[in-house]
């Protein structure tokens, strides 16, 4: 293994999490590339990493596992022998419901995923690092957001309030986990087709934002990097959204470009 540092992307076989493990490693950072159920995805992002001239390792876990953050930064260390210098929690759990329809079972999924994993990983992360500080310096941990918890509306009630609920953990945990480990926040914009959305209806909503063009996914990688090496941010959340969350809507911006958001 070389001497660059590792960062871990959870959910990063795809997606938005693809190109957090992309940009890094275009930033001469070796990979973790934690996935569940994408195992075909996750190989393909290994090699482009691998062809980006980096190191990038597969990590299969359902993080819906009570025990999953442990798990996680285990596997972290059996396989490239030191911890992350950097996690960015990016997985997530996104179901449409409102609040008429949402269940217990149903916010606890979220939960789970969107909300107690990323703050448990990184409670984890400043432990370990307390007793193995020769691995540890300049650590880093960026939970992803949503530009929704800027821009409120009662769509995906549940996933909304779970990922309100990290944002409003990300000062807080920086408090609680300094100096030892930096925590920031990520706030991208609509990024992605979701759910049943069509691509006419993806193509008009995404440039509903300031600059009234589609956000480049790689820009929104590209500031994960900027936060894992600026060693003067922590407690702070980024918006890389194109001025989305500036533009408030009664609904979801799918649901205000097209009601029925799909077909």
């Amino acid at each position: 293994m070389n001497q660059s540092p590792w960062v871990l992307v959870t959910g990063g076989a795809k997606r938005l999490g693809r190109e957090f493990c992309l940009a890094f490693a275009r930033a001469d950072w070796n990979v973790v590339c934690h996935f569940n159920t994408s195992d075909t995805e996750a190989l393909q992002t290994q090699n482009m990493v691998h062809g980006l001239g980096k190191t990038c390792v597969l990590m299969k876990q359902d993080l819906s596992a009570a025990d999953a953050h442990t798990h996680l930064l285990d596997q972290c260390v059996s396989q490239t022998g030191q911890l992350p210098q950097c996690i960015v929690n990016n997985a997530s759990v996104f179901s449409m419901d409102d609040a008429a329809s949402s269940s217990a079972a149903v916010l606890q999924m979220h939960f789970q995923t969107n909300t107690v994993l990323p703050l448990l990983l990184a409670n984890a992360l400043a432990l370990r690092a307390k007793t193995a500080p020769h691995h540890a310096k300049h650590l880093c941990v960026i939970h992803v957001l949503d530009q929704k918890v800027h821009n409120l509306n009662p769509d995906y009630f549940s996933y909304t309030v779970s990922k309100l609920a990290l944002e409003r953990s990300v000062a807080l945990q920086a408090q609680a986990l300094a100096p030892g480990v930096r925590v920031c926040g990520l706030s991208p914009g609509l990024s992605y087709l979701s759910g049943d959305q069509t691509q006419d209806n993806f193509d008009q909503a995404s440039k509903v934002n300031l600059l009234q063009r589609q956000i480049q996914t790689v820009d929104i990688a590209r500031t994960a990097v900027f936060m894992a090496e600026n060693e003067a941010l922590t407690g702070c959340t980024i918006q890389a959204d194109n001025g989305q969350h500036l533009v408030p809507l009664a609904r979801d911006v799918m649901f205000a470009i097209n009601p029925q958001g799909g077909a």
